[in-house]
């Protein structure tokens, strides 16, 4: 038989305790059975570890070695243990970013990598904004870059810190031959017959969307919420139109474009934990993911294409 922890531990709750009695009752076992087994552990070192008598037990020579060596080799693997949950949960010195999707996390990255190249970088995405800020929230994540619609609160708000990093307006995305793809702006009335297309995610949006309609006079007569590709594809092929962030970036064979009065707003908010051990770096983070916006924002307001009539369509 191979000596394990278990067994340091019952040798050690023997001679604590001073009696196989009291240290059965401990170690929550029968007495036979912690005899049976304490025998099992001395043919295994080769000799009493205890001298038994009328007032209970007292350990031999060979188990005062034995428990010397137990004294350090159980505080010290208690000790790895607690280490070893800790680098589990809070990962080596780097960052560990967690975003829902969009444009932002990947130019935070470029940059991260570019000003701390040695530094670990993870990275994580979900459509929960809920998801994201609890792995934050719990040690999981160092940061949470998340979007929240208008003046809604951000998710985790009593554990985590937030900053806003951006505010944007909501833009509508349509087909480049889309017959009001050539307006500068578009009133949000003007899309009452289309049929619409959207991300998923767990805020408000979806609920401050519906609403902004209502104020325009109608209710979506349909929504697809799928995967941002599928949405793309849909607005392409003139399916439906879709809603996006200012900060989308310019796509082949679409167009995107504000909505007159800012019917929808979308706020980019960077989040940490004040006590994480990443707190430290969140202004070196908040500046990355700033500049980040500020690039995406220009790209896409700078690069983007020229609309193509539909065919037959109005002018």
């Amino acid at each position: 038989m191979d000596l394990e922890l278990r067994h340091l531990k019952t040798i050690r709750a023997i001679a604590d305790a001073g009696s196989l009695t009291r240290a059965a009752t401990a170690l929550g076992l029968a007495q036979p059975a912690l005899s049976a087994q304490l025998k099992r552990i001395e043919r295994a070192l080769g000799g009493a570890l205890f001298e038994r008598g009328r007032e209970g037990v007292r350990a031999t020579a060979l188990g005062d070695l034995v428990l010397d060596r137990a004294r350090v080799v159980l505080p010290a693997v208690c000790e790895l243990q607690e280490e070893a949950v800790r680098f589990a949960r809070d990962g080596a010195e780097g960052y560990r970013l967690g975003a829902t999707h969009g444009p932002l996390l990947g130019g935070v990255v470029d940059r991260i990598a570019r000003t701390d190249p040695g530094a670990p970088l993870t990275t994580y995405t979900s459509w929960s904004e809920r998801e994201i800020a609890g792995g934050v929230a719990d040690g999981r994540l160092d940061f949470a870059l998340v979007g929240v619609c208008g003046e809604s609160g951000p998710p985790e708000a009593g554990r985590l810190a937030w900053t806003e990093v951006a505010r944007d307006p909501v833009y509508v995305m349509l087909a480049a031959d889309h017959p009001l793809a050539r307006r500068a702006e578009i009133d949000l009335a003007e899309l009452a017959a289309e049929a619409w297309t959207d991300v998923p995610g767990d805020g408000c949006f979806g609920d401050c969307f519906a609403a902004a309609c209502v104020r325009a006079g109608f209710t979506p007569a349909c929504v697809y919420e799928t995967d941002t590709a599928s949405c793309v594809h849909l607005v392409q092929v003139g399916r439906a139109v879709g809603l996006c962030r200012a900060t989308f970036p310019v796509t082949p064979g679409l167009v995107t474009r504000p909505l007159a009065g800012t019917p929808l707003v979308w706020r980019h908010l960077l989040g940490w934990h004040p006590e994480g051990r990443a707190a430290g770096r969140a202004a070196a983070v908040l500046a990355h993911t700033r500049a980040a916006h500020a690039e995406a924002l220009a790209t896409s307001a700078g690069r983007a294409p020229a609309p193509t009539p539909r065919e037959g369509s109005p002018r």
